[in-house]
């Protein structure tokens, strides 16, 4: 083996072993307790229509810029662009609330598992 092709396996193998080992370094949670932080967020979501108040306005803003530079038929491709774009956005969105709340749930529970004396 030449120099560039050893450093290029050490390279791969030192990426490899780290992405493999992300999993065994990160916070863990339950499966109960992720899917208690869904129930949650989606009916915090449900109760405040926090999803069609996002997918909408991307979908509105989208169309008036699309319409602004195209016409009738630019507002409606910038409509739908919008609105995928707001459907990522909120996906993006509902998964960071869920683990924030796993989070401000196992500092709960940590603290109250402590003694307090």
């Amino acid at each position: 083996m030449t120099m560039t092709t050893k450093m290029k396996h050490f390279v791969a193998v030192t990426a490899l072993s780290s992405f493999m080992a992300l999993p065994v370094f990160g916070q863990t949670v339950s499966e109960r307790e992720h899917e208690r932080a869904k129930a949650e967020q989606k009916a915090s979501d449900h109760r405040h229509h926090t999803g069609a108040k996002i997918v909408g306005g991307s979908a509105v803003g989208g169309a008036v810029l699309g319409g602004v530079m195209g016409g009738g038929k630019g507002a409606l491709i910038g409509g739908a662009v919008g609105a995928g774009g707001g459907a990522i956005a909120n996906k993006t969105r509902e998964n960071h609330d869920v683990k924030k709340r796993e989070r401000a749930h196992q500092a709960r529970e940590g603290y109250y598992d402590r003694d307090h004396r």
